[in-house]
């Protein structure tokens, strides 16, 4: 095939157009549009992105394949899209698995010797491993979904966090009994059975946050996706909802450190979207949030002394957020002995070699100087243990 043919299939793709949009194949595309004079630094750049992502084309352009959320999958979820769309896929893939098993003397003829030769897998087979990720697209997911597991919402858009909280469940000691509730609710939602929103509240540096972050990361691979939001930002989560309902993949949006004046706006957008629209609740999203407060109302003494002439009513109506949560999990300050069970557990992840006895004594006079006993306090206090600092 000559370079101006492999540029008219890379101009004529349509399902898998958003591939010409990142790397590598927008510098594929300029390479074998430059002209003779420009081609050679052109090719270098194309291999340079390649070489980013690995050494073997085959390999790197079926994995952009497979992540791309193409117009198959955005029209049908990953299921049938219809006979025009499924055609057209199915000859671009021909395409493609063509141009991925391209060594570079046949995609640019000529090629100046001094480039380097990209390796390529002659029998790679791109329908067998489109059809199997299509299959699995439930826990894989597709575009930044299937390179990322933890989001962010900026000016109503999800941004992927590259580098998400790395925290573990099995790091997390002394809460288990607490904990199983929220894995337990976990799984339903991604089993696709009723699943609950849930409101982790209790005790400052008891875990709720590093509980919501490590489940995240122990269910990603099942399908499982964290999208943090912030309080401002919850009138954006209808709009959101309604863009995540036709994605096979599960959600969890996180609220963190919930808490509301009694007059906020943002009151009554939470309500609503617990609640569920006249379109009901989305069956793979569920709201978890994290709050000091059981009730998330912040209420003064003035409030119950005011002019309100249906005080109770008001009183029941700030107090009736935290009920629509259908799980409520408690985090309280552990007493001593769950504190000491806390120090044992973290001192053998951090490999800190203290009899216990000084460690029980150290670490108690450590959280009475912090403020009080919680599992951040003791993982303070080891993690400074194991750097040598003297406490």
């Amino acid at each position: 095939m000559l370079r101006n043919e492999w540029l008219a299939h890379l101009d004529g793709l349509v399902v898998f157009r958003g591939l010409l949009a990142a790397e590598p194949l927008r510098s594929l595309h300029a390479a074998l549009a430059a002209d003779e004079d420009a081609l050679t630094g052109a090719v270098a750049a194309f291999e340079a992105a390649l070489f980013a992502r690995g050494t073997n084309w085959t390999e790197a352009l079926l994995d952009a394949v497979l992540e791309e959320e193409n117009l198959c999958l955005r029209v049908a979820a990953g299921q049938d899209a219809g006979p025009v769309l499924e055609t057209a896929l199915n000859s671009e893939l021909d395409f493609l698995q063509t141009l991925g098993r391209a060594p570079l003397d046949e995609v640019f003829p000529g090629a100046a010797v001094f480039l380097p030769r990209w390796e390529t897998t002659p029998d790679a087979d791109y329908h067998a491993a489109y059809e199997a990720r299509r299959a699995a697209m439930g826990q894989k997911g597709y575009g930044m979904f299937a390179r990322h597991h933890v989001f962010a919402l900026e000016d109503g858009h999800l941004v992927p966090v590259r580098y998400p909280d790395p925290q573990r469940l099995s790091e997390l000691p002394g809460y288990e009994q607490e904990r199983e509730k929220v894995i337990a609710n976990t799984r339903a939602l991604l089993e696709g059975r009723p699943a609950n929103n849930v409101l982790l509240y209790g005790d400052a540096g008891t875990g709720k946050s590093s509980t919501v972050k490590a489940i995240a990361n122990e269910f990603a691979p099942d399908g499982l996706r964290l999208i943090e939001v912030k309080k401002n930002q919850l009138y954006q989560i209808p709009a959101l909802m309604d863009e995540l309902a036709k994605n096979p993949l599960k959600f969890i949006l996180f609220i963190d450190d919930l808490s509301f004046a009694s007059n906020d706006d943002n009151f009554a957008a939470l309500k609503a979207i617990l609640e569920g629209g006249v379109g009901g609740r989305s069956h793979n999203v569920a709201v978890y949030a994290t709050s000091n407060r059981r009730h998330l109302v912040k209420e003064t003494m003035a409030d119950r002394s005011g002019d309100d002439l249906h005080a109770m009513d008001t009183r029941q109506e700030l107090m009736s957020l935290s009920a629509r949560f259908g799980l409520t999990v408690t985090f309280q300050q552990p007493d001593k002995d769950r504190y000491d069970r806390i120090l044992l557990e973290l001192a053998k992840q951090y490999n800190v070699q203290m009899p216990s006895d000084q460690l029980f004594i150290k670490g108690a006079a450590f959280a009475l100087r912090a403020g009080g006993r919680s599992p951040r306090v003791a993982k303070q206090f080891v993690e400074l243990l194991a750097a040598g600092v003297k406490v």
